[in-house]
């Protein structure tokens, strides 16, 4: 019998890139819901709920009221603690959705870098991703909220990846995307704000060459550890 995934997009080439696949061999049956324009469906009822990266900020509300819908819709699963996974804006909202500060950064994270895992994230399904390059691209960053493990960090963000015992997992990097041909589609897409960052596209496209083909296989091998340590 599959199991239903809710899978919450903000921008339509920041999808679930290299976790498309697993999600699916682990026998899920994958549902989209674009923020700001679907319904979303009874908070409790998905077997499993990922929430995607984009470029609106958790505190632009009164721009963008989906932002409080989405983090309201969150707090109850969060506190039941239904399987929920959370990417950069994903893992923002679900911070926010369970109390914790999220605010600007003095300077965007935008590149690939390894983590520095802690304690906590080296006993965690992010053990597979210790000394990989993976991709990073957010301006803003969550405090760990109260009762969550800190399992990463990073020089320029201290607060990379949160979790609540084995259903809750909020990740502020990148670990399902940076592989070419698709990253193409986020140089493209946020050319703007590389140029306002000062960021080469070529540099970025270099390390997506270099990278990119181990961090899908890290994120990949990631991702399915996750799914089968939730509780059946």
């Amino acid at each position: 019998m599959s199991k239903s995934a809710l899978i919450l997009r903000h921008l339509a080439f920041e999808d679930l890139g290299s976790f498309g696949p697993v999600l699916e061999e682990e026998g899920y049956r994958l549902n989209h819901a674009e923020a700001g324009i679907d319904a979303l469906p009874v908070s409790l009822g998905p077997d499993l709920v990922v929430v995607l990266g984009g470029p609106i900020g958790v505190n632009d509300t009164q721009a963008y009221p989906c932002v409080k819908t989405e983090r309201d819709w969150l707090a109850p699963r969060l506190a039941a603690r239904r399987p929920t996974l959370g990417i950069c804006l994903g893992a923002q909202l679900m911070a926010a959705a369970l109390g914790a500060k999220v605010a600007p950064m003095p300077r965007k994270e935008i590149g690939f870098t390894a983590l520095t895992l802690t304690e906590a994230g080296i006993n965690s399904p992010l053990r597979h991703l210790r000394d990989v390059p993976v991709l990073h691209w957010h301006g803003e960053a969550f405090d760990i909220p109260d009762g969550a493990d800190s399992l990463a960090g990073t020089a320029a963000c201290a607060t990379q990846a949160f979790a609540m015992g084995p259903t809750v997992l909020g990740l502020q990097f990148h670990p399902e995307a940076g592989e070419l041909p698709a990253f193409e589609r986020w140089l493209i897409g946020h050319s703007v704000e590389l140029a306002q960052a000062g960021i080469d596209p070529a540099s970025l496209r270099r390390d997506a060459i270099a990278h990119g083909p181990a961090l899908r296989h890290a994120g990949q091998s990631m991702l399915r550890a996750w799914l089968q340590d939730l509780p059946a």
